[in-house]
């Protein structure tokens, strides 16, 4: 009876030990990380409802920012914010403003990463999330801010335990009001027909993991 007791003592004894020497393997699968990006992103484009033309956004660089959180061995919580200086041609149109207006195009959204296979931080993976665009123009013109989407596939590789190199590709959607005027300060400068403005950007990626 005390052998069987003894016994049943060891082996907790031994599991707790286990437990507590894997408790390390556990926190290092939730792998967490912050990256820097510069990308380049295509124009997207609003229309012109008098005219039927397209006022693109011109194509430029871009830089984002993520901090991802790790949720489990695979997945990731993402905050995310780009930035993309940028030019709206405004050919066609009846606008004071020139051929050109100065804007700024900005993200903001949260959503995630998800590992293909293996632990997150090494190999392909998706990512996507939920927030809201922000347009700023140059001048007195009104910022505009509207609901958006971004989804990509990426690819990592871990460069040593401390850093690693991304290269991604995203798609970003953003929701705009079918019909009516569009950055205004007096008057607008365009009226708008169509439901989404989308944009495309290759990126390449540094992140710091923790």
């Amino acid at each position: 009876m005390e052998n069987r007791k003894g016994s049943t003592m060891l082996t907790k004894q031994i599991a707790a030990a286990a437990l507590i020497m894997a408790l390390p393997a556990f926190a290092s699968a939730k792998e967490s990380a912050v990256t820097v990006y510069g990308g380049f992103r295509d124009g997207g484009s609003f229309t012109d409802a008098g005219t039927g033309q397209k006022l693109s956004l011109d194509s430029s660089a871009a830089g984002s920012l993520a901090v991802d959180i790790g949720l489990d061995t695979s997945r990731q919580l993402q905050f995310f914010v780009s930035y993309q200086p940028t030019d709206l041609k405004l050919r066609g149109t009846s606008s004071a403003a020139g051929d050109t207006l100065g804007m700024s195009v900005t993200y903001l959204h949260v959503g995630g990463t998800s590992f293909f296979s293996g632990p997150a931080g090494k190999g392909p993976y998706v990512v996507g999330g939920l927030g809201a665009t922000v347009f700023d123009p140059d001048g007195t013109y009104d910022t505009e801010v509207r609901a958006s989407l971004n989804l990509g596939l990426g690819y990592q590789v871990p460069l040593g335990k401390k850093f690693a190199v991304r290269f991604e590709a995203r798609g970003y959607a953003t929701l705009v009001n079918s019909s009516g005027g569009l950055f205004c300060s007096g008057g607008c400068i365009i009226s708008i027909e169509g439901d989404v403005v989308t944009q495309g950007e290759a990126m390449l990626g540094l992140s710091a993991r923790f």
